[in-house]
């Protein structure tokens, strides 16, 4: 199984995670960041994965330190849960539309950080989360799974759906890269690693 544990604790955030990257998209999701609740609970659906997360952070001040950490923390664990990568696609995409907004993402889990981020929002709160951390959490995503990341809106205006979008068709991307392909032998490059 590939599960992997999280723990991380700052002066700024406490928080609790777990995923299983072969799951059923159960997820239990308490951040104390309602908007950020109900894009975790849907990227776990569209992934296909199981995940747990309990954040305690500093909401009195503002929500960016529980949504950057819980992104960091969702990326260390994507990297524990794939271990070597052996026999893993690698890559993913998806094109996902929602109402007005298309979106893409996609990545590769090649052990090399990067972020590209081809996204105009309007700078909204949805709730209290606004709609700036959207980048912030995948930023932070990204560089603890050790992943090429790339996001792109080709249009949209309403901030929820592109950022929902984002969400949705990042899942499914990650959920196609993590997948085990049985034509792959060992590890997918032709380096012998993926992890560096």
């Amino acid at each position: 199984m590939r599960i992997a544990e999280v723990d991380r604790k700052t002066s700024e955030t406490q928080i609790a995670l777990r995923l299983n990257l072969d799951g059923t998209g159960k997820s239990e999701i308490d951040t104390g960041v309602g908007f950020l609740d109900h894009m975790l609970t849907l990227f776990a659906k569209h992934g296909i994965f199981d995940l747990t997360v309990k954040a305690h952070g500093d909401l009195h001040i503002d929500s960016h330190h529980t949504v950057e950490d819980v992104g960091i923390c969702l990326g260390q664990a994507i990297t524990k849960a794939i271990g070597d990568k052996a026999g893993i696609r690698r890559y993913g995409h998806f094109t996902l539309p929602m109402d007005e907004t298309l979106v893409t993402a996609a990545l590769d889990l090649s052990g090399r950080p990067y972020t590209v981020w081809q996204v105009t929002l309007p700078n909204e709160n949805l709730g209290i989360f606004n709609s700036v951390l959207a980048e912030e959490f995948w930023r932070g995503a990204a560089s603890n799974a050790l992943m090429n990341y790339h996001v792109i809106c080709h249009y949209g205006r309403n901030a929820h759906h592109i950022i929902e979008a984002i969400f949705k068709a990042s899942a499914r991307a990650l959920r196609q890269a993590v997948e085990i392909d049985s034509r792959v032998s060992g590890i997918p490059s032709t380096k012998g690693t993926l992890n560096t």
